[in-house]
């Protein structure tokens, strides 16, 4: 009889980005790093930083607020990728988007858009639907699933994973930057999942001294 090798299961951890946040960018990609040191499977999701802020764009900067307003198009386009194209599309785009706005610092325009939707196989006038509103009760309920999780005074990303008890141990973040790597990868993501399972665990912050390294 010949030995079959056992088979080896997977948790799903979902993770909720908005493709213009860098510092969920950063936080994608530690993610991957994890996937390859222990039993995840990363699902993605889309959040919206404009959804979660659209009641507050008159007491926040200029800058920012203008920011906010051109945080639409992206998830809009993503969320017409999945709604036409299926769940599997989501990864593929979030890393074409990410390394065109972060890595590369490519314009955040309909044109950036369109050459990551061709990079992925994706037709590039899915880029229109940046202007279009067509997908937005979608957007909102994806927003929800994962903000609903952690709540409204935080951002993305969410990450939500099964705990042991069936129910998902759900947090924002973590913040980090360089995107570890290797064993301090593994060691993080075992920190976090502990930390994030302790009844009553809210937070753990200290102030950032540097911007997020793509590198």
């Amino acid at each position: 009889m010949t030995a079959t090798a056992p088979e080896t299961t997977t948790t799903p951890a979902d993770f909720w980005f908005d493709p213009l946040c860098p510092w969920a960018w950063m936080t994608s990609r530690w993610m991957l790093e994890v996937e390859k040191l222990r039993p995840i499977t990363v699902r993605w999701h889309v959040m919206s930083l404009a959804v979660l802020n659209e009641d507050k764009l008159d007491t926040l900067p200029e800058g920012y607020a203008d920011f906010l307003r051109e945080a639409w198009g992206p998830v809009r386009v993503v969320i017409a990728a999945q709604q036409l194209h299926g769940d599997e599309v989501v990864g593929p785009l979030y890393e074409a988007l990410g390394t065109r706005f972060h890595n590369q610092e490519q314009p955040r325009n309909k044109e950036t858009i369109a050459a990551a939707l061709v990079s992925v196989g994706l037709p590039a006038e899915l880029a229109d639907y940046a202007d279009k509103d067509t997908y937005d009760a979608e957007l909102r309920a994806s927003h929800k699933e994962g903000i609903d999780k952690v709540g409204q005074e935080v951002g993305t990303p969410v990450i939500a994973v099964p705990g042991s008890d069936g129910e998902q141990i759900a947090f924002f973040g973590p913040v980090v930057t360089p995107a570890p790597k290797g064993e301090d990868a593994a060691k993080l993501w075992d920190g976090t999942l502990l930390v994030a399972s302790i009844p009553g665990f809210y937070e753990i912050k200290r102030t950032r001294t540097a911007g997020p390294s793509f590198e």
